[in-house]
């Protein structure tokens, strides 16, 4: 059955700067690029830790669904405040961290084409915590 979310994929105009947001912003490990016959690359993989990974591919290279209902992707990170200050001394625009009603730290930002990125930290209170164990 199922185990975990493996990748989370998005379109993006601009892969260039979108892998430069993942990577240099936020850090993330390139795995493997997707290349044409020609050699282009036209879309990427990055490693997010575990077994998880965030696929990026080139707007004209996939179509999305007619009633997409993407709203916000989640990233689980060990240090909020520490990784808010380090997102912010490399430029990245990040909100301040606040108490979600999950009961877990949660901050916001969005990549270059406006996704929006939860960054998570549990607490000992969070709701997920029972699941966790």
């Amino acid at each position: 059955m199922i185990t975990a979310v493996a990748h989370v994929c998005f379109r993006v105009k601009d892969l260039d700067a979108s892998l430069r947001f993942y990577r240099d912003g936020l850090g993330l490990k390139p795995a493997f690029d997707f290349t044409d016959d020609q050699g282009r690359r036209f879309g990427a993989y990055l490693f997010v830790g575990g077994r998880n990974f965030i696929e990026l591919f080139a707007t004209d290279t996939v179509t999305p669904a007619p009633s997409q209902s993407y709203q916000h992707f989640c990233l689980e990170v060990d240090d909020i405040e520490q990784t808010v200050r380090e997102f912010h001394s490399r430029g990245i625009e990040v909100t301040d961290v606040k108490m979600g009603t999950d009961h877990s730290w949660q901050a916001w930002l969005s990549d270059p084409d406006g996704n929006r990125i939860e960054l998570h930290q549990y607490t000992p209170e969070s709701r997920q915590a029972p699941s966790l164990r």
